[in-house]
């Protein structure tokens, strides 16, 4: 009996994965992320700088525009806050970068929804107009691709970790081939 408990146990331990422990930190999915994380935050930074300099007002809600999108000072700070972030994601790189991709991704896009109903209300703090909820659509989209490139599929190539995260058992090629060969990611046999 406690032999079987054991071996149920030992069992769902490996049925269970960390994808954040299987991906190398020099894997080639890296640089997309990282690639994602710093071409959007850079442009976010260089918006929020160019609000700021214009002296906008924090809660001003008029014509102010910067780089063809309406901004004010609570914006330009909140665009900058945000490109930092997205900067840090680039330095650390891995998984960490996907993950706040992703995340930030879904964000832009609440915001979107969120602010396209509020266009034209006094509840529009941030002062957003039509083209400021495209931009935020069309950047959550971007960021939740550079974030989930590699990572979800239905057509990930078996030497991908996320796959092999997801497949502990040999892939249909290596089934065929019949060669037993040492994984060094998982120190065994498969």
């Amino acid at each position: 009996m406690a032999a079987h408990a054991a071996h149920t146990r030992n069992a769902g331990e490996r049925r269970r994965t960390q994808l954040d422990d299987h991906l190398p930190v020099d894997h080639r999915l890296n640089r997309v992320y990282r690639f994602g994380a710093g071409l959007i935050g850079a442009f976010l930074i260089v918006f929020g700088i160019l609000g700021l300099i214009d002296h906008i007002g924090y809660f001003n809600t008029g014509g102010n525009t910067v780089t063809g999108l309406n901004t004010n000072g609570s914006l330009s700070v909140l665009s900058i806050c945000i490109g930092a972030i997205l900067l840090v994601g680039m330095v650390i790189g891995g998984n960490f970068a996907s993950t706040l991709n992703m995340v930030l991704g879904v964000l832009f896009l609440l915001n979107g929804f969120l602010f396209l109903g509020l266009l034209d209300t006094d509840s529009n703090f941030l002062a957003f107009k039509i083209q400021n909820v495209f931009f935020s659509f069309v950047v959550g989209l971007l960021l939740m691709t550079f974030g989930m490139y590699g990572r979800v599929g239905h057509a990930l190539p078996h030497d991908n970790p996320y796959w092999r995260a997801r497949h502990p058992e040999p892939s249909p090629h290596e089934r065929r081939d019949g060669q037993e060969r040492q994984d060094p990611q998982r120190g065994q046999v498969r």
